[in-house]
């Protein structure tokens, strides 16, 4: 009964299963369960001792008393110890459900007897801070154990499953801030540029909804164009700017340190897909859409990517190692490529090598960082643009060769 997987049980009771449903309902209320196999047990066992006592008297006398002891400690080691717990441990289930049903009526029969002991057993807990209760309720899992759960499930669940199931988990761990398009890369249209080259900003987008502003994204932000909307406004010959201020709708902008697991809920309540990302003084720090949300569960989808691609930003070298745009998110480097690169500090290479560093580095310069060697390939005035990655792998095949 003890040996039970809790949440199958629960699973085969929801299900409809009598002998699980039982099993379920014994075990809401372990101390009784428990009381009322241990009163059979030891009555069994210790009128069976009395009556092998009496019968080695009576054929060996006094003597037979020792024998009859050791004899019947060696039977009810082996069969009524051993070899069905054993059993039982191993089939919990084939064995648990069946006695269930003789479970349940017993201990309607012997419930005064099994409070009684009860009563007294958890009154001496009690004195060791034990409180029976409380311990039956907390069955519920951390989020370590249903990860390990989800590791240990290779063979009923396939490896993009558990991927996906390991990143719900880590939604309430994780931050906007961690996953958002940067300022510097978010694709936006100033409105103080003559009409012309506001449409061909605006036509050229790859994105289906971009913020538009004047001047300065952070002091003169107008809204947010959605490009469904512009499309049949964008196909007149006489647009003017006020046309297009017309159809934004405001920017919803939340704090960088909303987790992706409350910002999902936000996003579905407030009918929003893409929200500006603002640090503690309300300067705007990045942008986050439903996309990119959603890409930390799935992987990458095939619509508003971020802004620079793939392929372009990561380029696996013929020796092994890899060419990585500086800019480049350690989490996503992190899960692409089963890198180990610390995620608890800078978001990106540029900013965990200069960190490490404390200045602007050279080209040549090289670092390692959790067994990985960093090498800085490309440097402009103000950041650090490529960079060549070794992974620890990699360098040990070198090494053996």
């Amino acid at each position: 009964m003890m040996a039970l997987n809790r949440y199958r049980l629960k699973h085969q009771a929801k299900s409809g299963h009598k002998g699980a449903l039982k099993a379920q309902q014994l075990l809401e209320t372990p101390d009784r369960l428990l009381g009322v196999i241990l009163l059979g047990n030891n009555f069994v066992n210790i009128f069976a001792s009395s009556i092998a006592t009496i019968i080695a008297m009576k054929l060996m006398g006094e003597a037979g008393i020792a024998l009859a002891a050791g004899l019947l400690t060696l039977v009810v080691l082996i069969f009524a110890e051993v070899a069905p717990k054993t059993l039982a441990a191993v089939y919990p289930e084939k064995i648990a459900y069946p006695a269930a049903y003789i479970l349940t009526p017993l201990l309607k029969i012997l419930s005064p007897i099994v409070w009684f002991v009860n009563f007294f057993a958890n009154g001496f807990l009690k004195l060791f801070n034990v409180n029976v209760k409380a311990e039956n309720d907390n069955h519920s899992l951390s989020h370590e154990e249903l990860q390990t759960l989800i590791d240990e499930a290779t063979s009923q669940l396939p490896e993009n499953y558990r991927a996906m199931l390991s990143s719900v988990l880590q939604l309430e761990t994780v931050t906007v801030e961690d996953v958002m398009i940067p300022k510097q890369d978010v694709y936006a249209v100033d409105l103080s540029m003559p009409i012309e080259d506001i449409l061909k900003a605006i036509q050229k987008s790859p994105y289906t909804r971009i913020p538009v502003f004047r001047d300065s994204l952070d002091e003169d932000l107008i809204g947010i164009l959605n490009l469904r909307r512009a499309l049949p406004l964008l196909m007149q010959d006489d647009i003017t700017l006020k046309d297009i201020v017309k159809i934004t709708r405001p920017a919803y902008f939340i704090p960088e340190v909303t987790s992706l697991n409350t910002q999902l809920k936000k996003f579905n309540e407030n009918k929003r897909r893409m929200a500006l990302i603002v640090d503690e003084y309300g300067d705007i720090q990045g942008l986050l859409t439903m996309e990119d949300l959603l890409e930390e569960i799935v992987g990458k989808l095939s619509t508003d990517a971020k802004a620079k691609p793939e392929e372009e930003s990561v380029q696996l070298n013929e020796d092994g190692s890899m060419s990585i745009d500086a800019g480049e998110f350690i989490r996503d480097l992190n899960k692409e490529y089963k890198l180990t690169l610390p995620t608890n500090g800078p978001k990106t290479l540029n900013g965990l090598i200069q960190e490490e560093l404390e200045t602007l580095p050279a080209v040549g310069t090289c670092i390692k960082v959790n067994e990985h060697v960093l090498e800085v390939t490309e440097v402009s005035n103000s950041a650090i643009e490529m960079v060549r990655l070794t992974r620890p792998e990699l360098k040990e095949n070198k090494t053996n060769d």
